[in-house]
């Protein structure tokens, strides 16, 4: 398949275009924006019931996807995140592995497996949750994020950046999240919890964050007097 990222990267859709019949792309519930009506649409459980469960309650995605099928080819397909932002695509080639943050995963075909994976105590900190998506077989990876998509290409110096706008990372890559600086910085620095990524690979990041737009309005709410 073809595939086109347009308006990045403030409000990024992707165009897919299929090349013969019967190729097919599964998709995050209410990802799609537009298609030529001749393209299948099916709903289902991916992976099955017990499969779709686990990464509804431990990776922060649909129960449901929706695979679009080809019947012709030519045919097209639009998709867009829920949230305003960045789309990126990576393509798997049997080798690498690819692990996302929750609810960052929008589109690939079935050729590419989307599992869960625990985290352990520092998924409690660590801003991505406490299981990550790992995706690895062939084919086109499409995920999405609030703002901007940065990529980082990290070598033997490591890198740090903040939790909450850690995206997803490849396979060669590791983490631990730990304090910025001393107890004065992890308390009013606004930085707090930072992770240290360690390895070889490379690292997207968010350029904005979807926790400090919160913090950014709450103020603003309006409150009714008990």
């Amino acid at each position: 398949m073809r595939h086109q990222i347009v308006q990045k990267p403030d409000f990024s859709a992707v165009r897919v275009e299929f090349e013969r019949e019967g190729e097919a792309i599964v998709t995050e519930s209410a990802a799609m924006i537009a298609r030529d009506t001749p393209v299948k649409m099916e709903t289902r459980f991916q992976g099955g019931l017990f499969a779709a469960a686990k990464r509804k309650l431990l990776g922060g995605e649909s129960l449901f996807t929706n695979t679009f099928t080809a019947t012709a080819p030519g045919q097209t397909l639009w998709l867009a995140p829920a949230a305003e932002g960045d789309v990126e695509i990576i393509e798997l080639d049997g080798q690498l592995r690819v692990f996302l943050s929750s609810g960052a995963f929008l589109a690939a075909p079935p050729s590419v497996q989307v599992e869960t994976q625990w985290q352990g105590a520092r998924g409690f900190f660590s801003g991505a949750g406490l299981f990550l998506l790992q995706a690895s077989g062939h084919g086109p990876l499409f995920f999405a994020a609030y703002g901007g998509i940065h990529a980082v290409d990290i070598g033997p110096g490591g890198y740090v950046c903040d939790t909450g706008h850690v995206v997803g990372f490849t396979g060669g890559l590791s983490y631990e999240v730990t304090r910025v600086g001393g107890l004065k910085s992890l308390f009013f620095s606004g930085e707090g919890l930072v992770c240290r990524f360690s390895g070889q690979g490379r690292l997207w990041l968010s350029t904005r964050n979807p926790g400090s737009l919160v913090s950014f309005l709450q103020p603003f709410r309006s409150t009714q007097s008990g």
